[in-house]
């Protein structure tokens, strides 16, 4: 798998005692006869990284003649099912479907697009474009632009090109008090707001740069770029603009605040909480944890115990637990 999906914080790492041939005839015998051994497929996708999973589907193919996806798909149903077939895909992979499932049908799911497309690095969203393209045979900004408008979808367009700044050492110190100063003209100092100002400076600076911009900006204006951002925009373009303020300051806490907002009120999101837990697993989740009970006084772990079920309650606790 390519490390741009591996980090340092992840709860999923390689597991040392690897045997793909053992882990391929452990879950054919869970998978085969009367009833499915949940437990064991559980156990063996939750403790192996997804390098290691691609290679057991390999294997699975090569020894059983048939798809593992497919055997799973079959067998499983439910949250439980969604859950086990994201760990099974390749990020890009799976990135790339979550997006297509948010353009499908009737009206477009502008969240799932914001989440993925503004917390995704450069390499990752090359990924995704490339895994699309081969899914499905058709160009991702092209999608895009047909079920999205106006400076909202400028705005992805632009983060899809993949050209934000990623240097996370130094600070150009004329260019940040330039972009204050122009993001406070675009902004607070007019009537009516030049957004276009705003989608370039959030969708091309890097992080560190946007820090000292942001301090620039609220010593010229004495507001926070968020405080900005929710008086003078709206709707989508609103949410992905404060989006990518949350991400420039903390990727982790962004999410933390995704999880919670899946969680609380009536009913669960499961797809959200799913899809950040995986995407997450191998990367940054400690951090996500950490972050989630700062926020909420409450661990992570305690949330999914109190708000989900059954195997899929504990596919998610095992992606949760630190060492996998």
């Amino acid at each position: 798998m390519s490390s741009t999906w591996v980090g340092s914080r992840g709860t999923i790492k390689d597991c040392a005692c690897f045997n793909v041939g053992r882990d391929v005839n452990s879950l054919r015998g869970a998978i085969v006869g009367l009833g499915t051994n949940e437990q064991v497929i559980i156990e063996i996708l939750t403790h192996r990284s997804n390098w290691q999973r691609q290679q057991i589907c390999k294997e699975y193919k090569g020894t059983c003649g048939r798809e593992l996806i497919d055997d799973l798909k079959g067998d499983l149903s439910g949250d439980f099912k969604n859950v086990i077939i994201a760990l099974m895909l390749p990020p890009a992979l799976f990135d790339a479907k979550e997006l297509k499932r948010a353009m499908e049908g009737p009206g477009t799911n502008e969240n799932v697009l914001i989440e993925i497309i503004a917390s995704r690095t450069n390499q990752q969203l090359r990924e995704i474009k490339d895994a699309y393209q081969e899914e499905y045979k058709s160009d991702l900004a092209k999608d895009i632009t047909e079920e999205t408008s106006g400076d909202f979808r400028r705005a992805l367009l632009l983060l899809l090109e993949a050209r934000r700044d990623e240097n996370c050492q130094g600070v150009d110190e004329r260019l940040f008090k330039t972009d204050a100063e122009a993001l406070f003209k675009a902004g607070e100092k007019r009537l009516g707001t030049d957004e276009i100002k705003f989608i370039e400076v959030l969708c091309l600076r890097s992080p560190s740069q946007l820090h000292m911009t942001f301090d620039e900006y609220k010593l010229l204006t004495n507001k926070t770029m968020e405080d900005s951002i929710k008086s003078e925009m709206s709707g989508d373009l609103k949410k992905l603009m404060l989006s990518l303020v949350q991400c420039s300051r903390s990727t982790p806490a962004y999410f933390a605040e995704r999880i919670y907002k899946s969680v609380k009120g009536v009913g669960t999101d499961e797809r959200t909480l799913s899809r950040i837990l995986v995407t997450r697993s191998e990367i940054d989740l400690l951090d996500i944890q950490d972050e989630y009970m700062k926020a909420y006084g409450k661990s992570l772990y305690a949330t999914i115990e109190d708000e989900t079920s059954g195997d899929y309650r504990t596919t998610l606790l095992n992606i949760c637990e630190k060492g996998n």
